[in-house]
Parts: C-alpha cells; structure tokens; sequence
C-alpha cells in the first residue's frame, strides 16, 4: 500500500510547523521553499488541514500559517485522515462508523470472505502506528554538534 503525495508532503508541511513558534504564523510560500514542495499543491492541502482543524490561519501582512494544537496532541491519523479519507490496504476494506473492519464482499448470511484477516489486521497495524505516533515523535532533535558523530536512532 502506498499514500499519495497528499500524506506525503502534508505530513512534511505539518512537521514544518511543529518546528516553529505557534504564535509565529509562516507563509506557504517559506514553506514551500524550504521544504521544497509546490506552493499550489500546498495551497490545496492546507485547506484540507484547516478544515479537520489541524492548522490555523491569520491574514495579512504578518499572515500565514500555524498549528492549531501543540504537536504532542496531533496524532498522524488524524493529519493522514484530512489528507487522505479513511485508510484501506485494498479497495473492499474499510472501517465503519464503530470502528469495525468490513469487507464490501461480505453479504448478510453469505459467505465470509476468506482474506479477511489478513487485511484487517493489515489495516489494525497501519491505523495503530498513525494513532501511536504524534506529530512531536517527527520532529527532528537539534542539529548535532560539529565533533559529534552519533546518529540519532530510528525505531521502525
């Protein structure tokens, strides 16, 4: 399974903003150039995290763009979410308004479907990392130290 360039760079624009003062708005143009992603796709995925409510905005000449929560309280699934729609490992699956993994292959009193399990608990596990992970855990630590040679761990 693959997201999109929409979770992608919309996961690097929020992990931009964790990075700066919240009471500092920044333009998508400096974020943009920063990051190096597209100013009009950014335009559009930011409409996207306004309205999930993940990011606020303040017009004018100080204008631009913040989070609208600290980062520790923003989980990944909630930023993949505004970006993305629901999280489905292949097409037949998804989750309904409980929570509850179905397949769309399923009927009442039919046959249960036979990969079931594997792409529910496929799903389980992507779903458990997104809501695991908070958008602090992205934020890189400071920059090292000119004699330091230690590389920072990465747990997978």
């Amino acid at each position: 399974m693959m997201f999109s360039t929409k979770a992608e760079y919309g996961v690097r624009l929020m992990v931009h903003l964790a990075r700066v003062d919240r009471e500092e708005p920044v333009s998508l143009t400096a974020i943009a150039a920063s990051e190096g992603l597209p100013l009009a796709y950014l335009e559009h995925l930011v409409a996207s995290l306004r309205r999930a409510e993940l990011v606020d905005s303040r017009r004018g000449a100080h204008g631009g763009y913040s989070l609208a929560r600290a980062p520790e309280e923003i989980t990944m699934a909630e930023v993949v979410a505004a970006l993305e729609g629901g999280i489905a490992p292949i097409e037949c699956i998804a989750a309904d308004s409980e929570g509850e993994v179905v397949c769309s292959r399923e009927t009442d009193g039919g046959e249960p479907c036979p990969t079931k399990l594997l792409w529910a608990r496929v799903h389980g596990a992507i779903v458990g990392t997104l809501e695991d992970m908070t958008l602090s855990d992205l934020v890189r630590p400071a920059p090292r130290t000119a004699g330091d040679t230690t590389q920072p761990k990465v747990t997978v």
